[in-house]
């Protein structure tokens, strides 16, 4: 304690980095765990009940209704799409997500309109983004399908919206009565209807299930407990990366931890070698240091685990818009403690070894570092230093959803920083064996990379891992900018048309030709269910995380003949009159999740009836084609009997889309058209989203590095004061040494630079061909400054931080040796 009340010196780049390492893991964790308990304690308002039996394609049936009606309060809510407009004639008409309502919505919370008013027969609500693109405002008409409304306000607050999920347009609320005026809902039309229970009181929610379990009938049931579970899962998984980012950036920080203790006990060998002349052995050392490291890490976790406790409601003033529910308020000490437990043990794990090392060094050689070699630390610090290693990765592995998925990426990470050591040994290697330069300070320069005590190794891992991460982003993201905004628009169609009737497909086709001549169309037979069994095995007792075709509806569809954009891979295609049992094709990643093989058979409730075929084929499709790609397809002779509608893709000039949209949204009522320039909008917005959430916490890595750079500078500084001495006694002037410095930082900003290039672009191939199966595009300018700005900040670094050496005059420092 007494020593400490001298200063920090070196301990200050141990909590800076510990504290950046911390607060990324704290804040991540924290504001992941807010979202989920805010998804918790909104359960009934998100859900819209209790509990809710959820069927696609159909109305409840009499014996679901009686059950849901035995439980509680019942309230019955019906969701589709559709066109919208203002009741003015030629006003362009918008898709929106329909909710129907009763007079019983909603069950748990409150609705505010805009002016007062309520959502009853006759009158509707829009949400703002509806209501902007419209201009509507309270009491003007508008038309849905055959419906004429007034309207009522717009939606201020509307307690289940978070949990009816992604849609391809902003909301609108009706009435039931007027949903069935507008004559949306045909033979086919695709839309679920839900019957939410507000239960009575003494009745449990595991006896609710249960009853309705008994007359599910093939219907989804979801509770209070996971009221959206789309939005849990995936901040649960963005969660889970960017806790994975943040991990990357603490053990980058714990190459700086290891710097700074070493500077630190840099400074201390004469106290250390004192200690031991006056009889002190190497644990009574490696005990008083090992304290005062305890006591500044304490410390700086502390400060980490404050900032990042403190990030959900930052975030939630910050970025409120953006966020599907308010975070919970309160600490989140699950993940405070994680974040804890991982900063402390990397901390120890990196400054054990140089301690030790310290420790074990007899006084003479102590009073010499400046020359002497480190030994290496005993067997019981390597154990300990393996130990707190192993023990993070084991958490990780234990606490993640998807573990496979964190697996790879630890696999990943610890080889690249396998790589980089390599490969800074290397460079070290090599540098002394290069040819010695003729100019003086070229030698010196080249010289100082390899030198005892030289932080190449540590800059290259620390920095090149950062860098190399942020390289990384940037090629995805370019990619990802290239597929949207190049790629998808040259061969996207102008319009998705959903819910086309059955027997108005001939009228449709005929309609588009005659406003649009020269059009392209493509329609598809069209029809969703859940799968309920596979090979006779309910899905619920299926237990297969990776296999997402069981979770929720399916698209159906059958087809005679082999559809675009996909490839066969197993089995064999029908003949295009096939009129045998069923069969069915399916995706080749969806087969490969639930280990299914060709003649297993697949269960599929189809409208309330269950049809069980047999897999024929698996093929591998291209989701980016923009067609109409299904999992599963069923062979001919099937479905047809079945009510369904069509879907369409219309592929027209971009002057004739205005006629083509009136055209859709004044002749076929129940039709859904999607503009497809608005959904890659939206893309946009969301990657635009996931970009800034990833840059973030990427940018702690590359801070990071900075500290790391800052620590070996730090470790290094008495040394290089010691070599500026002697150039400044031997002729040289402060403008040489400093070229000196300039040369060699540059030199290995550059390697670093060069690397990080090379290993982020082969790792965005990677992502970008193998994980998305997309083009390589890459944005090389993006990529290219991203690697140049870091490489100028470490030659900017090199010389700020050896500015104290550059000035040291000769007469003060040789007084101190």
């Amino acid at each position: 304690m007494r020593e400490l009340r001298g200063g920090l010196a070196g301990l200050r780049i141990l909590a800076v980095c510990l504290v950046l390492g911390v607060a990324a893991l704290a804040g991540v964790g924290s504001l992941a765990s807010a979202i989920n308990a805010g998804l918790s304690e909104r359960g009934q308002l998100l859900l819209g009940g209790d509990v809710a039996l959820r069927v696609s394609g159909a109305v409840p049936n009499d014996a679901q209704r009686k059950t849901a009606a035995d439980l509680g309060t019942v309230g019955e809510i019906t969701k589709l799409r559709g066109m919208v407009s203002r009741a003015e004639s030629g006003t362009q008409a918008v898709l929106a997500e329909i909710k129907a309502v009763d007079a019983n919505w909603p069950l748990y919370g409150r609705t505010i309109l805009s002016g007062g008013g309520r959502v009853r027969p006759g009158y509707a609500a829009a949400q703002p983004a509806l209501a902007d693109k419209l201009g509507l405002k309270p009491g003007d008409r508008l038309m849905l399908g055959q419906a004429s409304l007034i309207y009522a306000g717009t939606l201020i607050e509307e307690p289940d919206r978070a949990g009816d999920g992604f849609g391809f347009g902003p909301g609108l609320v009706v009435h039931g009565d007027d949903l069935k005026m507008a004559g949306l809902i045909t033979l086919g039309s695709l839309y679920t209807t839900e019957l939410r229970i507000r239960l009575d009181p003494g009745i449990s929610l595991e006896y609710a299930k249960a009853n309705l379990e008994t007359v599910a009938d093939g219907a989804r049931i979801r509770d209070r407990s996971n009221g959206a579970p789309g939005t849990r899962n995936f901040v649960n998984q963005l969660g889970q990366f960017l806790t994975l980012v943040g991990l990357t950036a603490l053990v980058v920080a714990g190459v700086g931890v290891a710097g700074g203790v070493s500077a630190y006990l840099a400074a201390r060998t004469r106290t250390i070698a004192t200690l031991k002349t006056l009889g002190a052995d190497s644990a009574t050392v490696r005990a008083i240091y090992l304290w005062q490291l305890s006591i500044v890490a304490v410390a700086a976790v502390f400060v980490g685990l404050a900032i990042g406790a403190a990030t959900p409601a930052v975030v939630a003033r910050l970025a409120a818009a953006t966020l599907p529910v308010p975070p919970a308020t309160g600490l989140q000490w699950a993940a405070l403690a994680q974040a804890a437990f991982y900063g402390l043990a990397i901390a120890l794990a990196f400054a054990l070894w140089p301690l030790a090392q310290g420790a074990r060094m007899p006084a003479a050689r102590l009073l010499r570092s400046l020359t002497e070699a480190r030994v290496r630390p005993d067997a019981g610090t390597i154990a300990i230093i393996a130990g707190a290693a192993i023990a993070v990765l084991g958490l990780l592995v234990f606490l993640a959803e998807q573990r496979i998925f964190v697996i790879g990426f630890l696999a990943g990470a610890l080889g690249l920083l396998l790589l980089l050591w390599l490969l800074a040994g290397a460079i070290t290697w090599g540098a002394a064996r290069l040819p010695r330069p003729r100019g003086t300070l070229a030698r010196l320069a080249l010289a100082n990379l390899h030198r005892p005590g030289a932080p190449t190794r540590n800059l290259v891992v620390a920095l090149g891992l950062g860098l190399t991460l942020f390289a990384t982003l940037a090629t995805i993201e370019g990619n990802l900018a290239g597929q949207i905004n190049r790629s998808i628009p040259d061969r996207a169609p102008s319009f998705f048309v959903l819910d086309i009737p059955n027997d108005a497909r001939d009228a449709f086709l005929a309609n588009i030709a005659k406003v649009a001549p020269g059009a392209t169309i493509v329609t598809v037979p069209s029809m969703r269910g859940p799968i309920t069994a596979v090979n006779n095995v309910p899905s619920e007792r299926i237990v297969a995380p990776e296999a997402w075709i069981l979770r929720g509806d399916r698209g159906l569809s059958y087809a005679a003949d082999f559809p675009p954009a996909n490839t066969l891979v197993q089995g064999k295609w029908w003949p295009r009159d096939y009129a045998g049992p069923p069969l069915i094709s399916i995706d080749e990643d969806a087969a490969q999740a639930l280990d299914l093989k060709i003649g297993d058979t697949m269960t599929v409730s189809v409208l309330g009836v269950e049809v069980t075929a047999k897999i024929a084929s698996t093929r591998k499709i291209d989701w980016q084609s923009l067609g109409f790609n299904f999992a599963i397809l069923f062979s001919p002779g099937t479905l047809e009997a079945a009510p369904h509608g069509w879907m369409a893709t219309v592929q027209v000039d971009p002057a004739q889309e205005p006629a083509v949209s009136r055209a859709v949204a004044g002749e076929f009522p129940t039709a859904s058209i999607i503009r497809v320039k608005d959904v890659i909008g939206q893309v946009q917005a969301l990657l635009g989203q996931l970009s800034a959430a990833i840059r973030a916490a990427a940018s702690v890595t590359v801070a990071a590095g900075i500290a790391v750079l800052v620590g070996a500078l730090a470790a290094g500084a008495r040394a290089r004061t010691y070599d500026a001495v002697l150039l400044k006694l031997l002729g040289a002037t402060r403008g040489q040494v400093a070229a000196a410095t300039l040369a060699e930082y540059g030199l290995l900003a550059f390697i670093v630079s060069g690397l990080a290039l090379v290993l982020g672009s082969a790792a965005g191939w990677f992502v970008v061909t193998q994980v998305f199966s997309l083009d390589w595009t890459p944005d090389w300018g993006g990529v290219i400054v991203t690697v140049a700005v870091g490489a100028v900040v470490t030659v900017v670094l090199g010389l700020l931080g050896n500015w104290q050496a550059l000035s040291a005059r000769p007469a003060a420092v040789l007084r101190q040796l």
